[in-house]
């Protein structure tokens, strides 16, 4: 399973990965190989304000749908148009073209309390 070292990674399979106040999120590598192939992606409303631990968008796959929860407390201020038509970039780019949406951080210290990539590898025994 890939884990980027540049990225901090939630408990639920969420990464983030922070660029100044904005911060873009995904679903990690192991999350998209438990899916399976994806087949539609619900984004967030852009201005939607979030918490950690709350729901942001759902993910379907031939499998099941599941919740993807916001890592951190911001406002979303874009989401990945291309995942309307071409939800499988999930699949096949979990940490590049397949990434969710961006947070503008309104707490940027509750990064620190993510896991590092050390503590995220161990939590899926990679």
């Amino acid at each position: 399973m890939l884990v980027p070292d540049d990225l901090r990674y939630a408990e639920t399979h969420e990464w983030i990965r922070p660029q100044g106040e904005i911060a873009t999120v995904g679903i990690t590598d192991h999350a998209q190989a438990e899916l399976t192939d994806i087949v539609y992606v619900e984004l967030p409303q852009i201005g939607a304000a979030l918490e950690p631990k709350q729901a942001a968008a759902v993910v379907e796959s031939v499998k099941a749908a599941s919740d993807i929860y916001s890592p951190v407390s911001g406002e979303v201020v874009e989401v990945n148009p291309e995942l309307e038509s071409n939800p499988g970039l999930v699949n096949t780019e979990p940490y590049a073209a397949g990434w969710l949406f961006k947070i503008k951080l309104s707490k940027p210290d509750e990064i620190a309390s993510l896991k590092t990539p050390a503590e995220y590898r161990s939590q899926i025994g990679a």
